[in-house]
């Protein structure tokens, strides 16, 4: 039926993947970290608050994963889109709620399709792409 679009999405099984291969590459950085993944509609799939992370890599974990996979773009990204852009700039941090311009949000993508994202809060935002970068090793392997 041609009114009807299907997603790609990733399975709840390969995001518990994404979380433990992200886990494991912030133990070994020793950075506490909290891993999400989300969908490719931007929900909650899987979610790990290592011993140690800080309260507020919670939210901002989710938000990472949130904006990777809404966007289908790195976070880190965002800084150099929008800062020559002066109402881009002024309004996209503040008026687009959950979305980060930093480091640590990539997009899960199989087959030229967004399936998801992953976000990662802990360390500094360059500690929390490898981190991300090392979940994404999951689906690859997969």
């Amino acid at each position: 039926m041609s009114q009807v679009r299907r997603r790609a999405a990733l399975s709840n099984e390969l995001a518990q993947q994404v979380v433990a291969a992200a886990q494991k590459a912030a133990a070994d950085l020793g950075v506490p970290s909290t891993v999400a993944v989300v969908d490719e509609s931007g929900h909650l799939n899987a979610f790990a608050r290592m011993d140690g992370a800080a309260l507020l890599t919670v939210e901002i974990a989710q938000d990472k994963a949130y904006t990777a996979a809404g966007f289908g773009m790195p976070t880190d990204q965002w800084h150099d889109f929008i800062k020559d852009d002066a109402p881009l700039s002024a309004g996209a941090p503040t008026g687009i709620r959950r979305l980060i311009v930093f480091g640590g949000g990539l997009p899960i993508v199989v087959d030229g399709e967004i399936v998801g994202g992953v976000g990662v809060s802990g360390g500094h935002w360059s500690d929390d792409i490898k981190i991300a970068k090392a979940g994404l090793g999951a689906v690859e392997a997969g």
